[in-house]
């Protein structure tokens, strides 16, 4: 058995959605689970629903749902050119709950209503793809992830309850299989131990493969992307990227961690686990090789890697009374820090000062200084980039840093770290 997911680019549209079955064809002995985010960029739309909703904005809440029907029955209508009841009743119950939804809500916990509508997004989209595929001949089936990925209640960004969640996997998925080649289900979405959809974090499509390839013992999980694999640089910053044909485990965790937007953070562990292998391909080009990620490391040195992060801002965190950052000082930061959700992209301490990196565009600045201002000194620089390198020579230093003014840097044996600001 395989896992196969498909980002919101690659179901944008009914050309898209035509292109999966091609790529399904090349595939025609194997089981596959078929894992499938929100089309386009209907996440973001989503977004805004919930939001009407939780703000009981009736005119923004029907113009955007107006705008999402809009958009998933172009598709449908260029799809299903005769005979379409079906699917329009299926979508058409997704609209009915999101009003439903509208006029029912009480104004419950924001990210509790932010998970029950924009996990509606994965349903519209597996609900075409599964029955397109139908249409196609395909031996395939629809399944709702809100039955079988159980996480907690922290919702926005729910943690999986592992055993629960393998043993619904085989209870209400694998069985699935004996009568079809495909099942097509949600990324991004799982549920409580209630029955209330949550989310598993922004970008999370990619876990859910992992989670599921963990759960079935899968052969391996393959992501396609419009990209030939994983490259080492953005080639929206570099023009003469390098595709990485092969890397392990551990460069891949590495690498997201530290930015790369390919793979997310969440998705390589549970494959580690069970050391089944990632593959990242091109739906654009699906027959070329792509990227496998694996256990075996011996080539992860070979090609320098960087990583980009602009639109950065330093704070640089001194107590009041000029003691020392020991111990007890880091632990009092990083509560307060937590306080506020500040995530940090970088940390360092000398002995009167601890410095952090924080992204601007999802840092609240006034919220970060109060918290502090009672008992620490903080000053802050903007509009700062936090380049990484990893398998780093001078060369690829001098490279990055060129015509930059040097703010911060941190090395290990593997790993260089540029915080650069413009040249004055």
């Amino acid at each position: 058995m395989k896992v196969f997911k498909f980002g919101g680019a690659s179901v944008k549209d009914s050309e898209a959605v035509r292109n999966v079955v091609r790529i399904l064809d090349l595939f025609p002995e194997e089981k596959i689970v078929v894992v499938i985010s929100a089309m386009g960029k209907t996440t973001n739309a989503m977004e805004l629903i919930a939001a009407a909703i939780w703000e009981k904005n009736f005119d923004l809440f029907e113009a955007q749902v107006d705008l999402l029907k809009t958009y998933h029955s172009q598709i449908i209508s260029e799809l299903f050119l005769t005979n379409s009841m079906t699917i329009d009743n299926e979508v058409n119950s997704v609209y009915d709950e999101l009003r439903d939804r509208y006029a029912t809500s009480e104004r419950n916990e924001n990210a509790f209503e932010y998970d029950q509508v924009v996990s509606l997004g994965e349903v519209l989209s597996t609900k075409i793809v599964a029955t397109y595929l139908v249409k196609e001949g395909k031996l395939c089936e629809w399944a709702d992830a809100r039955t079988f990925i159980r996480t907690n209640h922290y919702y926005k960004e729910g943690e999986v309850d592992w055993k629960s969640t393998e043993q619904l996997v085989n209870d209400r998925l694998k069985n699935r299989f004996d009568n079809s080649d495909i099942v097509v289900t949600q990324g991004f979405v799982g549920h409580t131990s209630d029955g209330f959809a949550t989310t598993l974090g922004r970008e999370g499509s990619d876990f859910s493969a992992g989670i599921l390839a963990y759960c079935l013992d899968a052969e391996s999980v393959t992501i396609w992307k419009d990209v030939d694999g994983m490259l080492n640089a953005d080639p929206r910053i570099f023009e003469n990227t390098i595709k990485l044909d092969r890397i392990s485990f551990r460069e891949a965790i590495e690498l997201s961690y530290y930015g790369a937007s390919v793979i997310h953070p969440k998705t390589i562990k549970p494959l580690q686990n069970k050391s089944i292998p990632l593959y990242v391909k091109s739906f654009i080009h699906p027959e070329s090789e792509g990227t496998i990620i694996q256990h075996v490391s011996d080539k992860d040195h070979l090609i320098p890697s960087f990583i980009f992060k602009k639109k950065q801002i330093l704070l640089s965190i001194t107590p009041r009374d000029f003691s020392f950052i020991v111990e007890q000082n880091l632990s009092d930061i990083f509560n307060r820090l937590s306080r506020v959700n500040a995530k940090m992209n970088l940390m360092q301490n000398s002995a009167l000062s601890f410095s952090v990196l924080l992204d601007e565009d999802k840092t609240n600045l006034s919220e970060v200084l109060g918290v502090f201002e009672n008992t620490y000194s903080v000053q802050f620089t903007e509009d700062l980039e936090l380049v990484t390198i990893r398998h780093y020579d001078q060369a690829t230093i001098d490279f990055v840093c060129k015509d930059k003014k040097v703010v911060l840097e941190q090395k290990t044996n593997d790993t260089a770290r540029f915080v650069l600001s413009e040249v004055d």
